[in-house]
């Protein structure tokens, strides 16, 4: 088995059809089922059952796969530690962060990096997908959850505390809610956090008198929709303010604040094109 075959066996086996294998190694679906159909003849064995719900992994291509996971881990130990080694500030580097990040600090911080290393080139991932860094997804991201990972390096961007706001169209038509209540209130709120939670609230206040009108699965959107005057929600301060919305109950904060991480894998932290990139994000941030 070579690694190109093992590549398309472990992203088979990961998202189980042909489209979304493709998709993952950039490749069209015809090249995906040729390569696996190859090398089911090469090794003389079924790898895959082709099941209505997809590709299915035979007893057999379970064992393919725990041995092509260690070819995994040797290319991606292989391509870290020879990328870590560079020295030019020069090459390709990858950052994944959320489109609010991106649009507010990530962006801004790369004008900078174009005056100062101009053979630097990014490629910008935003959204709310969680990367791993040990497979290589990306150099570099930013994101609101502290990873727990050996290999990775952390660095605290920011601690944001958490408030309630609303455009002044909104105040106007239907006025401040009173303190602690949102009865006859429109709300918007962040999709993942609202569908996770028995009692959600914002600010620490039960939502449960409220109107719920549109949730989010994006802070931009988030952030849009409570300009556009659909509703009160809760965003970062430093958001809030740069929005020009208006604070709903000043007096009140989260009590877990909006923390923001900057995450690299230990092996690149040296590698003179990441470094660059590393010290234009912190320089945004601070």
């Amino acid at each position: 088995m070579n690694w190109d075959d093992a590549r398309m066996l472990l992203a088979l086996s990961r998202e189980q059809t042909l489209r979304r294998a493709a998709r993952l190694l950039r490749v069209d679906q015809a090249t995906v089922g040729r390569r696996v159909a190859a090398l089911e003849a090469d090794l003389g064995s079924t790898l895959f059952l082709r099941t209505p719900g997809g590709y299915q992994l035979t007893a057999i291509g379970e064992v393919a796969v725990e041995m092509a996971q260690k070819m995994e881990h040797a290319a991606l130990e292989l391509a870290r530690r020879t990328r870590g080694a560079d020295n030019e500030e020069a090459g390709e580097v990858r950052i994944a962060t959320t489109d609010s990040l991106a649009h507010e600090f990530v962006i801004p911080a790369l004008r900078a990096l174009r005056q100062s290393h101009p053979e630097v080139r990014v490629v910008l991932s935003g959204g709310s997908d969680i990367v791993n860094l040990s497979q290589r997804e990306t150099d570099i991201a930013i994101r609101n959850q502290r990873p727990d990972s050996p290999d990775l390096v952390l660095r605290k961007l920011a601690s944001w505390q958490m408030g309630l706001f609303a455009a002044e169209d909104y105040l106007q038509r239907h006025g401040l809610p009173q303190d602690g209540s949102f009865a006859g209130h429109d709300l918007v709120v962040y999709e993942p956090y609202w569908r996770g939670q028995a009692q959600p609230t914002l600010v620490d206040v039960p939502i449960s008198e409220g109107r719920v009108v549109m949730a989010a699965n994006a802070s931009m959107l988030l952030r849009r929709a409570i300009h556009e005057g659909l509703g009160i929600g809760e965003i970062p301060l430093e958001l809030g303010q740069r929005d020009g919305l208006r604070r709903v109950w000043p007096q009140r904060t989260r009590a877990q604040p909006y923390e923001v991480w900057m995450v690299t894998h230990q092996d690149l932290r040296h590698t003179a094109r990441v470094r660059a990139v590393i010290e234009r994000l912190v320089a945004a941030f601070e």
